[in-house]
């Protein structure tokens, strides 16, 4: 299933599928079952992991966008299943932290643009022309939406879901749905938990622990503080206040 017009510099197993002018360097490793499309251009230290489908003409592991990148040999890694659109771009790591990580089952939409040393967790969705700048990090099914710029060394929380259109420049909690002008906290992602299988007495925690945090007087940090002090909190809540406590670059509220 290889087109005669691609160009391998690397082994394809027999279950791959490469279409035409396709080009891959020597450096990548493509897993059972890998769908390349047409035109599309993988280059270094890139390893695809097994049914993973890369779109028309999308770029991947190409050097990385960052003025301090030297030649050093990084690498790219991408997951099971994941699904990379066309004309999707996904940059190497640099020295900081040697290579850019995408979870499995992820869906990266057409345009997306992935910068250097990230950290792309498992099912996370990165709709059309979203834009994540270097070392951001996005946790376990999180979804952003369209054409939304991220901040570099931003982290993105588990089971957050973004607005399309919106600039991201802090960190944004977990399992919250987050948009506006500027960029807020509206609520908990009610719906998007329910359809992850959490039960309803994990969301009753969550969302006791989310009228705390999003709804009652005092400082953000003070609260936060108290859910991992008292008793009666579940894993769920202690991660949202530990989320908020950890953050450097400031967190959306």
């Amino acid at each position: 299933m290889i087109h005669p017009s691609a160009i391998l510099g690397c082994r394809a197993p027999e279950s791959c599928e490469v279409g035409p002018y396709a080009v891959l360097g020597p450096e990548v490793v493509l897993g059972r079952g890998v769908h390349i499309g047409a035109h599309a251009v993988i280059e270094g230290r890139t390893t695809l992991g097994e049914d993973v489908r890369i779109g028309p003409c999308a770029v991947i592991g190409t050097d990385p966008q960052d003025l301090k990148y030297a030649g050093e040999s990084t690498e790219l890694i991408v997951g099971d299943r994941t699904v990379i659109r066309e004309l999707a771009n996904i940059s190497r790591g640099t020295a900081a932290t040697g290579k850019t990580v995408i979870g499995p089952d992820c869906l990266i939409m057409a345009y997306a643009h992935v910068a250097h040393d990230c950290r792309v967790g498992a099912s996370v969705i990165l709709a059309n022309a979203v834009n994540v700048a270097g070392h951001v990090e996005i946790g376990d099914y999180a979804i952003i939406g369209g054409v939304v710029p991220v901040h570099q060394f931003v982290r993105i929380g588990a089971h957050s879901m973004i607005g399309g259109g919106f600039r991201v420049p802090m960190d944004v909690p977990p399992y919250c749905l987050v948009g506006g002008y500027p960029l807020k906290v509206a609520s908990l992602n009610t719906v998007g938990l329910r359809r992850r299988g959490f039960s309803e007495e994990r969301l009753a925690n969550l969302e006791k622990a989310f009228h705390l945090l999003y709804r009652e007087t005092g400082t953000l940090s003070s609260k936060a503080r108290r859910i991992l002090e008292e008793d009666g909190w579940n894993e769920d809540s202690r991660h949202l206040a530990s989320f908020i406590l950890e953050s450097r670059r400031g967190i959306i509220c």
